[in-house]
């Protein structure tokens, strides 16, 4: 059998294996670690939980641990789709280096941009970093891939599903073409098949198991339920959940739950927060730290269920996971694989619980067809049994009956309390739609000394004068234009009196209009 001392690893290197407790390399590893260290390309391809990150991480810092980096010109790079994934390179770099003097930077969303700078300008050996934020940093100037000897692909069919193909296609395009790659991957589809060929040079093709299938470690289920109605689907899909994680008892110690969506990932872990368990969420949307610290509770043990979407689904290394509850089937079959092997990894027992409702039917023969082989079915706890729906709808439907015409019949006390303002609203449109009757003016009482007389009195008069001047000033006014007549408009073009009578000769221009007429 192989051991790690077989391999011609740097000796530091293998004393920080050995005290981290590995003395025996997986297939993978065994079959890498040798071909990267003669500096050929890799492709690796093997089931997710059996030991990728070692297979590349090892051997590059045996190749690195001659020469030594520039300023903003890191020696090797190493791509991961998300952020939980490339922290966690980072820590096995932490922990298989410590013993060499090798630097290294973390390029992360979520992380000020200064500190991250400043590592660059020191020089790193190995820059850890996600698509996103390595064009970042290239794009402003502070990063330079030209001399990077050693490039790593992790997880490359999670990039796929991620959309940061044409992200890898320009990395790969700005270092050099001399370099040694590392390509893995759980799964090859076609797209992922092309780049491989464009990019590696003449690779190691490593195989450890079929492609797309999952670990035989794994006890898998698939429970199968028809909800009573199509609305409460979720909520009684919910109730199978923590009946099956119950059913689990001691045995679950902590479990890791996916959703499709991330607000269901926010629904479900308020829902089993509320029935006492002990869950938090995880998703793309929350904080970085907030991420890092719930992975960390998760990690220790403070935390039991973590609820996740699909980015905590690839490459995250938590040996002791006991469960994983798919609550609901994905939508990429390839992420089954992937959701799944966050249990049973190495070497461990695991189980995995995915629940099925009528509507998944075609995810589940997706999912059978690419693992080639149908899941075994489970049932439901013996004791379960659907939760009653809430009598609410009834209520309302009930109180909708016995209403009377136009449904505004009282039925309950605050019906009956609103009763009389909507019969006065009716009073009122009934009121609108009959004709106004005539205008009579209100008699006004004669007080002491006759002063209302004598104000209706002013008033009537008041209104008589601005009629009348309404009538006076008509003849002058332009109608259509109001207050804002133009000046020019309101003058006349008529020559006065005093130059008739100063000049009797007739005005030229009457003398041609009568010509004009004559002719």
């Amino acid at each position: 059998m192989t051991k790690f001392s077989d391999l011609a690893l740097d000796p530091r290197v293998l004393q920080a294996v050995s005290e981290a407790g590995y003395e025996t390399p997986t297939p993978i590893q065994a079959q890498a670690i040798p071909h990267a260290l003669q500096g050929r390309d890799v492709l690796g391809i093997a089931q997710t939980g059996t030991g990728k990150t070692a297979s590349f991480s090892l051997p590059m810092i045996t190749l690195l641990g001659q020469g030594r980096a520039r300023a903003r010109m890191p020696r090797s790079l190493v791509l991961c789709p998300t952020r939980e994934l490339a922290a966690q390179v980072a820590e096995n770099f932490d922990t298989y280096a410590k013993y060499t003097k090798l630097t290294k930077a973390l390029l992360i969303g979520g992380v000020a941009f200064g500190e991250q700078d400043k590592l660059i300008d020191r020089g790193v050996d190995v820059l850890i970093a996600t698509p996103g934020r390595l064009l970042d940093h290239f794009e402003r100037g502070k990063l330079l891939l030209t001399g990077v000897q050693i490039m790593v692909v992790d997880e490359a069919d999670r990039m796929l599903d991620m959309g940061f193909i044409p992200d890898i296609e320009r990395i790969f395009s700005l270092t050099p073409f001399t370099r040694q790659t590392f390509f893995f991957s759980a799964t090859m589809a076609p797209e992922i098949e092309r780049i491989t060929k464009t990019f590696l040079s003449n690779p190691a093709k490593i195989e450890v198991a079929r492609q797309s299938t999952t670990s035989e470690t794994i006890e898998q289920a698939l429970v199968q339920f028809t909800p009573s109605r199509k609305d409460r689907s979720f909520a009684e899909k919910r109730a199978v959940l923590r009946a099956l994680i119950r059913a689990e008892g001691e045995s679950c110690t902590n479990a890791i739950i996916f959703c499709n969506r991330k607000m269901d990932v926010d629904v479900v872990a308020k829902s089993l927060k509320s029935h006492g368990f002990n869950a938090a969420p995880i998703h793309g949307d929350l904080d970085q730290s907030q991420r890092m610290k719930t992975l960390d509770g998760f990690r220790d043990g403070s935390l039991q269920l973590l609820v996740a979407s699909d980015v905590a689904a690839r490459g995250l290394d938590i040996p002791s996971v006991s469960h994983v509850f798919n609550f609901d089937l994905p939508s990429h079959p390839e992420d089954y694989v992937h959701r799944i092997g966050r249990t049973g990894r190495a070497g461990r027992k695991g189980k995995a619980f995915s629940i099925s409702t009528p509507s998944d039917e075609k995810y589940l023969t997706n999912i059978e067809n690419l693992v080639k082989q149908e899941i075994p079915r489970g049932s439901l706890p013996a004791d379960f049994a659907l939760p009653e729906p809430r009598e609410r709808s009834d209520r309302r439907d009930d109180r909708r009956d016995d209403r009377g015409p136009k449904g505004r019949g009282p039925k309950t006390p605050r019906d009956a309390a609103e009763a009389p303002r909507e019969e006065r609203r009716e009073e009122r449109r009934e009121d609108r739609r009959q004709p106004a009757p005539a205008a009579v003016a209100p008699a006004v009482p004669v007080h002491h000394h006759g002063t209302a007389a004598h104000t209706h009195h002013h008033r009537e008069e008041r209104r008589d004068d601005r009629r009348n001047d309404r009538r006076n000033d008509r003849d002058d006014r332009v109608v259509g234009m109001g207050d804002h007549v133009p000046d020019f408009i309101l003058r006349s073009f008529k020559l006065p009196e005093r130059a008739v009578t100063e000049d009797p000769e007739p005005a030229p221009e009457p003398m041609v209009r009568e010509q004009a007429d004559a002719e």
